[in-house]
């Protein structure tokens, strides 16, 4: 159980790993390119950097098994999904529709790849880190 609550609070970091990668979406390159173009190479930079954070994480605080990895996994899925509706709609005024357009992945945006690599990283960590020992 202590697992599950220092993961959750490692969720904060992946927050601030988000934000500043939105931030130097909209500094740096995003007025060079596309819009959606944009959306994709910040969405891959994030799987990147949630990558090294969750992997940093992994190794800092040891999974105790694949059963545990997985429900961090869903947990930081539903702690992101709720967070990016509910403080996006109430919090930041955003539509419904503004805030479901970067779940479109046929329409290129690739949000939903992030949330699929948040939700399985912990256990795909937890595999690798038996074989490490």
């Amino acid at each position: 159980m202590k697992t599950i609550l220092v993961y959750a609070a490692g969720w904060l970091g992946m927050v601030i790993l988000a934000i500043v990668n939105g931030t130097l979406r909209e500094k740096l390159y995003g007025g060079y390119m596309s819009e959606l173009a944009a959306h994709q190479l910040s969405t891959l930079i994030a799987i990147a950097l949630f990558g090294l954070y969750i992997f940093a994480m992994s190794r800092m605080w040891k999974l105790s098994s694949a059963a545990e990895a997985l429900a961090i996994g869903v947990m930081w899925l539903v702690m992101t999904v709720s967070f990016e509706f509910l403080f996006g709609h109430y919090a930041m005024g955003h539509s419904w529709e503004k805030l479901l357009h970067d779940y479109g992945l046929f329409a290129g945006r690739l949000w939903a790849l992030l949330l699929l690599w948040t939700t399985v990283a912990p256990y795909l960590f937890y595999r690798l880190g038996r074989f490490q020992k």
